[in-house]
């Protein structure tokens, strides 16, 4: 099974990337304004996008504070249906700041909406950069 990967250094501390990805205030900065979540494992987070005409739904299933957060989609869009998002943090190694290593797993085959996923991952994750080094909202999806 092919997996979306990216990695891209961070100037802040782990902690505030964390609650960047999993709190809703945070969601909403840098990806959709439309998102309910909370920071608990266990939880479901919920994301929508075009008028609520396309929704995620994700089971938040680890959080380790500062190192590591999974999620698994529980479908709403057949290609994502089943695939696992993993955001990994650690020391950079080079400079200041934290390295992101963010997958997004498990996809049934590369053709598709794996690559236009891809290509939109790294824009969406450019504004989460953006966000937590300039505390500035510009969510990818603004409504």
């Amino acid at each position: 099974m092919p997996d979306i990967i990216h990695e891209l250094n961070i100037e802040a501390p782990p902690a505030r990337i964390f609650d960047a990805i999993t709190t809703q205030e945070g969601l909403s900065a840098w990806w959709t304004r439309d998102v309910e979540a909370q920071p608990r494992a266990g939880s479901v987070a919920v994301f929508r996008f075009g008028n609520r005409s396309t929704i995620f739904r994700m089971a938040i299933e680890a959080l380790d504070r500062g190192r590591r957060i999974e999620w698994h989609c529980l479908g709403d869009h057949e290609e994502w249906n089943g695939t696992q998002l993993t955001f990994e943090l650690k020391p950079a190694a080079q400079g200041k700041g934290t390295m992101l290593r963010f997958a997004h797993a498990g996809w049934r085959s590369a053709d598709g909406w794996m690559g236009t996923c891809s290509y939109t991952w790294a824009q969406v994750l450019e504004r989460l950069k953006s966000y937590v080094e300039t505390g500035e909202r510009s969510p990818y999806f603004p409504g």
